[in-house]
């Protein structure tokens, strides 16, 4: 009883916490099967009757399926570079000692405190010298290079906490530092890289200041821009624009409930090893 008693404030929390994301969530879905209509006499009603159309026309929509094309696209190049990049820098910052090591780790940490917001117009008028603006480029190496210090940080912490015994078991074996790395850490790791990998794919599909700034041609567009400029184009048919967030959400949602789990023991196996 003391024990349910004083875990009743963090449950207390979760379920306020999940009351605020699943009723927006269910008003959404629910008043994507509305007429507009039925969404202003009752909101939060149940439909009747129940419109099917909204949904259909947002999912036999060529716009549609081509803005998804495009965000799954800028997602897993983004991703690919985060994990890589980050994955072998965290190898040289944890398994190496070198001159200046923690200051250049330093650097890396700083970057988790460097807004978006303030690089914006000095990185619009870099992507503008090199070509990049109406280019999937502009967006993913800026994602790319924003989504480095926090994966680096995870990486190195599960780097560190490999014991020293396997690597110079693998040294004697015959594998080469890099050997090492691709054979026996990567594999190690599979957990964290998940987690880390998650963490990018969902920053990356949920990115529209960037895609905004960047991308200019219609036929570029990833999902966030389509939902903005979907919502000017039917501004008075609400129920119509909640049908095509819903559907812009169930990509992202469907793939974080794949991946869940490898989300959770990767985090699991970061706490217990660290």
């Amino acid at each position: 009883m003391i024990a349910r008693l004083r875990t009743f404030p963090i449950h207390a929390i979760i379920w306020v916490a999940a009351v605020f994301i699943v009723v927006p969530f269910l008003y959404g879905l629910l008043g994507g099967f509305k007429t507009s209509d039925q969404l202003s006499g009752n909101p939060l009603g149940l439909p009747s009757p129940w419109v099917t159309g909204n949904y259909t026309d947002v999912i036999l929509s060529g716009t549609f399926w081509r803005q998804f094309l495009n965000s799954l696209f800028v997602a897993v190049v983004t991703t690919v570079l985060v994990v890589g990049l980050s994955a072998m820098a965290a190898f040289a910052f944890a398994r190496f000692a070198f001159r200046g090591r923690e200051f250049l780790f330093t650097l890396f940490a700083i970057g988790l405190m460097f807004p978006f917001a303030v690089a914006i117009l000095p990185l619009f008028v870099l992507l503008r010298t090199f070509g990049l603006l109406d280019n999937p480029l502009g967006v993913i190496l800026p994602q790319a290079a924003f989504g480095l210090p926090l994966t680096v940080i995870i990486l190195r912490t599960f780097f560190r906490s490999i014991p020293r015994e396997v690597e110079e078991a693998a040294i004697i074996d015959g594998c080469t530092p890099f050997g090492f790395f691709w054979r026996v850490l990567l594999p190690i790791a599979r957990p964290a890289l998940a987690t880390v990998s998650v963490l990018a794919i969902v920053a990356s599909w949920n990115n529209f200041f960037l895609p905004l700034v960047v991308l200019n041609d219609p036929n570029l567009w990833t999902l966030p821009l389509g939902v903005q400029q979907f919502q000017g184009e039917y501004m008075a048919d609400t129920a119509r624009i909640l049908a095509y967030v819903i559907v812009s959400m169930v990509p992202a949602l469907a793939f974080y409930a794949v991946a869940e789990r490898q989300l959770i023991s990767g985090l699991t196996a970061g706490a217990t090893k660290g």
